[in-house]
């Protein structure tokens, strides 16, 4: 599968980054939809992800880096979820970081997955906070090494 990334802005693409994170977290994940998007969208840097079909580039995930380095908000179409994509997205995101000059990296996860993301060189990053109905923790590493951390964990 071939697949073009664009780093987007927020006002100009946000129809097509509400699409993505609508139908992978609202309608897939039943987050609530006023928990999705919030003021941190306008400000951070976005990547879109598009497969280059015949006739046109679809648009198959997206992510996002906010200004205080969380990477998050990675949405992935049923379908496209695979190792190559997730690699491609983070590829992505970490060299927007790198541009912006963002040393540290942070990811929020679920409970389950903190002794996971440890043992890839994350700690943990404030206290333990409720993410549409969700017990969350951030977790922040310097960007250098930053790993691939547990996708199936994140939002």
């Amino acid at each position: 599968m071939a697949y073009t990334i664009e780093n987007v802005n927020w006002e100009r693409d946000k129809i097509r980054l509400k699409a993505i994170r609508e139908d992978v977290f609202v309608l897939e994940w039943r987050v609530p939809q006023d928990s999705e998007f919030d003021e941190r969208d306008a400000s951070a840097f976005h990547v879109l992800l598009l497969e280059d079909a015949e006739e046109d580039k679809v648009p198959i995930a997206t992510g996002r880096l906010t200004q205080c380095g969380e990477i998050g908000r990675i949405a992935v179409k049923r379908g496209y979820r695979n190792l190559s994509i997730y690699r491609a997205l983070f590829a992505a995101l970490i060299k927007v970081a790198n541009r912006h000059k963002v040393t540290i990296l942070k990811v929020s996860c679920s409970l389950d997955s903190v002794s996971y993301h440890q043992g890839l060189g994350f700690v943990p990053d404030g206290q333990v906070f409720m993410d549409g109905g969700v017990a969350r923790q951030r977790m922040q590493c310097p960007a250098e090494r930053f790993p691939l951390p547990d996708v199936s964990q994140m939002h």
